[in-house]
């Protein structure tokens, strides 16, 4: 056992889970390990975790004032995070660009623009300012997912999210369902550029009714029409690009759930297609399956029935527009009631380490991000590359078990010591930077600490068991030569981020 996780096993501080047991306590819930801190508890759920700077901010404006901001990305500037994008020049590149660049060489049907996309996304979570949106572009990748990595798409996945889901992701879904499927990275990860109407492929279709849009409550027949509508949506061969296929489009009419169209002509088949996905995007049922995915995602893993009614309506209210739906949640009582409903995710966990202890890029090159996403990934859940449909699972319970909890607690340890990634820039005295001025007692510096990391100090109990790790009570002197303040000082760190006070958000 690790360090780190025999310190943690030592503590008694347990994986997070919707009640934590501990040994000689009280049973406790996951709400008794946060603070009950409004501002903060928007942080929490809003960003990929708070940082002295983020904390600074909100204390500045007022919870409303951020949010407002927080929706307002094109407001914010965000110069080191655009700086440090343009490592990723692959991302950059049109489809055209791209095939261009590469022609017949060793880097056609290559993963370099595909990885630089995960390095990218897992770059703008740590350091961008526009952290909501970027939680947003997340979301929806998930629910509009095609996996990346994957060998079919890789010359226009990076596109996929330059044009698709980033530029809607605070828009209107009915527009970015119909930019997706209109997109060549849709249309081949489920199988639609090989649809024609000799032989419907009804992937898509199915996908899209279940997944994207209405839920369980289609039929088969319903599958079939909709994979007969989108006959002709498809991939130019040569160019790598969307095109519609007049050639391609079956005629005739259809029915899907209570969309009816004559479908008449090849030439008006594009046409029916996209009031289909207006239909699918603005139903009843979508409202629901969306609302109930932003309340797991940002609420409680048992969405409340109360706030997912409301934001049905608000979102149907304001033709599929997801800001409004957003702001009636981050301000619904059911929001500020949620506070230590939720747990982090593999990804979370690893980004919101970084973003707590304050550590920055590469001072050049990319080595250190893409060691932190292949970190990430050996958690399982580097961004974008779940292999299925449905996108990552976003609660507790999928990610909990015993050698889950001890990765990200070896991980914390890897983070913060500087031993992966190694070329992250660190400050110089990490103590000095992280609680100031030495404290005068070993209680003190846990005090100091866990409201640096928490935004609270812990119970008495906690804080006597993390000094016992190093031998002492919280009453005892600490001396600048001490271990604890120097070389051990990033196991004390590491220790609290393996604690559910961390885990919790």
């Amino acid at each position: 056992m690790t360090g780190a996780a025999a310190g943690a096993a030592a503590v008694g501080l347990t994986a997070a889970v919707p009640a934590v047991a501990e040994a000689g306590a009280a049973t406790r819930t996951t709400n008794s390990y946060v603070a009950a801190d409004a501002e903060l508890h928007l942080l929490r759920r809003a960003t990929y975790g708070p940082t002295a700077a983020s904390v600074a901010e909100i204390r500045r404006l007022g919870a409303a004032a951020w949010l407002d901001r927080q929706l307002d990305p094109a407001g914010i500037a965000d110069p080191a995070c655009d700086a440090l994008l343009t490592r990723f020049p692959l991302i950059q590149l049109s489809i055209d660009e791209l095939r261009a660049k590469v022609g017949t060489g060793a880097m056609r049907y290559g993963w370099d623009t595909m990885l630089q996309l995960g390095f990218a996304a897992t770059s703008r979570a740590v350091w961008s300012e526009r952290q909501l949106y970027e939680m947003m572009a997340d979301f929806w990748s998930n629910h509009l997912n095609v996996t990346n990595p994957s060998g079919d798409v890789w010359d226009n996945r990076h596109d996929y999210d330059r044009t698709v889901i980033r530029p809607h992701a605070l828009g209107r879904f009915a527009d970015m369902l119909k930019a997706s499927a209109k997109h060549p990275a849709m249309l081949t990860y489920l199988d639609n550029r090989f649809s024609t109407k000799a032989a419907p492929n009804e992937n898509y279709g199915r996908e899209l009714l279940e997944l994207h849009t209405v839920g369980l409550g289609y039929t088969e027949s319903d599958v079939k029409n909709a994979a007969r509508l989108l006959t002709g949506m498809t991939v130019d061969w040569d160019t790598g690009k969307y095109k519609y296929s007049l050639n391609a489009h079956a005629t005739g009419p259809v029915r899907v759930i209570d969309f009816r169209h004559a479908n008449t002509t090849a030439a008006g088949g594009e046409a029916a297609a996209l009031a289909l996905l207006d239909y699918l995007a603005l139903h009843p049922a979508t409202a629901e399956q969306i609302a109930t995915k932003l309340c797991v995602r940002f609420v409680a893993d048992t969405p409340p029935a109360k706030l997912v009614d409301k934001l049905v309506q608000v979102y149907l209210d304001h033709k599929s527009a997801i800001v409004p739906v957003l702001r009636a949640l981050f301000t619904s009582a059911e929001f500020k009631a949620s506070v230590g409903a939720k747990v982090r995710t593999p990804y979370e966990d690893i980004v919101a380490t970084v973003r707590a202890v304050g550590y920055g890029p590469d001072a050049t090159g990319t080595a250190g991000i893409e060691s932190l996403y292949w970190l990430i990934g050996s958690l399982g859940q580097a961004p974008m590359s779940w292999a299925p449909p449905n996108g990552y699972p976003d609660v507790a319970a999928a990610w909990t078990s015993p050698g889950g909890m001890l990765a990200r607690w070896n991980a914390h340890l890897h983070i913060v010591a500087g031993y992966r990634p190694k070329e992250f820039q660190r400050p110089a005295d990490l103590a000095e930077d992280l609680v100031g001025a030495l404290p005068a007692t070993y209680g003190a510096l846990i005090d100091a600490l866990a409201q640096r990391l928490f935004g609270r100090t812990l119970p008495a109990a906690d804080t006597t068991a993390l000094a016992n790790y190093f031998g002492k009570t919280p009453a005892s002197a600490l001396k600048p030569a001490d271990p604890a303040a120097g070389w051990r000082f990033p196991q004390l760190v590491a220790l609290m981020l393996n604690s559910p006070y961390f885990a919790v958000r």
